[in-house]
């Protein structure tokens, strides 16, 4: 059985810094095609801040460009996010996902979310 934890929201002023963490249990990790964070503010869209591949390339959202980094420490099955000087707009509960081909189907794991609540 897959799960996904993260770890690490909170409440943080603007300007401030956060680091989260998601931690994946299963037999997976041979699998996984890219390990990523996605936001969802209340009635709004889940919407992706960043993912990271297999093979370790990155990228953004527009709106955490050069704010935001995502990083895999596969040894231990766990991707990270730091995001710097946060913004009220940042606020959002931060879902953890990991896309892996299985049985030649690839497959969404979800993380239960941690709010993250960004104080002007």
């Amino acid at each position: 059985q897959v799960q996904l934890v993260e770890s690490g929201g909170g409440l943080v002023q603007a300007g401030g810094s956060l680091g989260l963490s998601c931690v994946v249990s299963g037999r997976i990790g041979n699998w996984i095609l890219e390990m990523g964070w996605y936001r969802q503010a209340p009635g709004k869209q889940r919407d992706l801040v960043a993912v990271i591949t297999s093979g370790g390339s990155t990228s953004y959202a527009n709106s955490v460009q050069g704010r935001a980094t995502i990083s895999r420490d596969d040894a231990k099955n766990t991707v990270y996010l730091q995001m710097n000087s946060l913004k009220p707009e940042d606020t959002a509960v931060y879902y953890c996902n990991v896309k892996a081909k299985i049985f030649f189907r690839t497959l969404d794991f979800w993380g239960q979310g941690t709010q993250v609540t960004v104080s002007s």
